[in-house]
């Protein structure tokens, strides 16, 4: 929905002929339904949508409902299933920012940054085949980029009738992914996207793009501290899978999907160093145990509250068999070559097919990504992508080259996958900021003129704000 809409409003008072109740009843019809409308049933009175809950919030109502999609957009009479959305409600007069986070959807209350900055409505979407969005039977081979994508824009098309104003899209790094794919496939829906912290992994096989990343993030001194907790890990990998096979018993973590409790325990030893910069900052490093001198019980410590123990049990898996297959099937997925574990992995950077059931059939589709990039390259309009600056997934972003219009790529210095606008530097947080409030259509005069006075428009709430970051080993973006 590329277009400038200008609204010319015209009120003509015709004096003799219309009284002020009249001219008051036609305003009111001008401006669309009644206030007496409830928006709920509004929005109930969509084909397909369905309530589950609404929950109270000051200056807002908060629904969380289902709304009925084909299971394959190709061939809608193979039957539908329910997709779990919510939709936080400001106010049909302001814009609306379409929320994912490639995942599942969260059932409170929250809203995302451009959501505040644009003080908006935001619709957030449950990524298809995340449980409960999951067809029943489950034929997997209609979990791709393109079936997603048609999902947001048959919402959209549904509460584009209610929701009128301008539309954003965001999330960040899957989510962000999710943003960037549905702009690719439909680009007259949004009237800008802003993704963040979006990997790009346009030739899978070809991952060199990682190495030189942990070459060179944070400091020599940090990398050393980590490359060496992670070595130290698999030397004494006997004494250190004891205590996972205790915690496994305790937990009721079985691992038939990735084979066996030892390639469970690479896995999450290789996913160490990763880890750390995704979630961590450079200053974190201080609480790094000293490699040489660690009690075991520090070693175990240290791996387990970045990488975590449960990430490649059966019970910790399931939950993300959908990334996993997409990963293995379009995405992509990193495969770092770690010198400093040589002679001690067995395994390797396992790929996507060791955390998938087997009785789920996986092909790559080599070129899906490469399809992506080359539109984002040349026909990106009006879209923003941050990232952060020590993110391991940023080391491959989105470029943007000839042919794009009113688009940006910005890196938060020393940011990790956390990365948003109000980290950047002053510069180009003011103007990713104005971008965000331009395209969004609720830009201050004083704003357009100078960047520099561009300010979010809702106030900070500390409970809306709040960011649910999940626990991601490095194979999740």
């Amino acid at each position: 929905m590329r277009k400038t809409l200008g609204w010319l409003l015209s009120l003509v008072v015709l004096i003799g002929t219309m009284g002020a109740a009249g001219f008051t009843a036609q305003a009111a019809t001008a401006a669309g339904p009644s206030a007496a409308t409830d928006i709920k049933d509004e929005i109930l009175a969509i084909p397909g949508m369905s309530l589950i809950e609404e929950k109270p919030y000051p200056g807002y109502r908060f629904f969380v409902l289902n709304y009925e999609q084909p299971v394959d957009h190709r061939n809608p009479s193979k039957g539908t299933f329910k997709q779990r959305l919510t939709l936080l409600h400001k106010d049909v007069s302001r814009p609306t920012v379409f929320y994912t986070s490639g995942y599942n959807v969260n059932t409170n209350p929250r809203r995302s940054e451009p959501t505040t900055i644009v003080d908006g409505n935001q619709v957030s979407l449950e990524y298809r085949f995340f449980t409960p969005s999951r067809p029943d039977p489950a034929n997997w081979a209609n979990l791709d980029i393109w079936q997603a994508a048609s999902d947001q824009h048959r919402i959209f098309t549904a509460l584009k009738k209610i929701y009128n104003k301008n539309w954003l899209a965001t999330g960040g790094s899957k989510g962000g992914m999710t943003a960037t794919y549905y702009e690719r496939y439909y680009p007259r829906d949004m009237d800008g996207v802003v993704a963040y912290v979006a990997p790009n992994d346009v030739v899978n096989k070809e991952d060199s793009a990682y190495d030189r990343f942990f070459t060179k993030v944070g400091t020599k001194e940090c990398r050393d501290k980590l490359n060496a907790v992670q070595r130290e890990a698999l030397v004494r990998r006997e004494p250190l899978e004891a205590k996972y096979t205790a915690a496994a018993a305790q937990n009721g973590w079985t691992f038939t999907t990735v084979g066996n409790l030892d390639k469970a325990y690479e896995a999450v030893v290789l996913d160490y160093v990763w880890a750390f910069w995704q979630y961590s900052l450079l200053a974190d490093c201080a609480s790094i145990p000293a490699a040489a001198t660690a009690s075991d019980q520090e070693i175990w410590n240290s791996i387990d509250t970045i990488s975590g123990f449960s990430a490649y049990a059966d019970q910790g898996l399931e939950m993300y068999t959908p990334y996993y297959y997409q990963a293995g099937t379009q995405l992509g997925s990193p495969d770092i070559k770690q010198p400093h574990l040589a002679g001690l992995s067995r395994y390797g950077y396992q790929p996507p097919r060791s955390f998938v059931p087997r009785d789920i059939p996986m092909t790559f589709q080599p070129g899906v990504m490469a399809n992506v990039d080359n539109w984002v390259k040349h026909n990106a309009n009006q879209m923003l992508f941050v990232y952060g600056q020590n993110d391991p997934w940023g080391a491959e972003p989105f470029h943007l080259g000839y042919g794009v219009r009113d688009s940006y790529v910005m890196i938060a210095p020393g940011a990790n996958h956390g990365a948003n606008v109000a980290k950047l530097q002053e510069g180009e947080k003011a103007l990713a900021t104005q971008k965000i409030l331009q395209w969004a259509g609720v830009a201050p005069a004083a704003a357009l003129a100078d960047a520099g006075r561009a300010t979010p428009l809702a106030k900070p709430d500390a409970t809306l704000d709040q960011k649910d970051q999940e626990r991601e080993p490095q194979l999740r973006p």
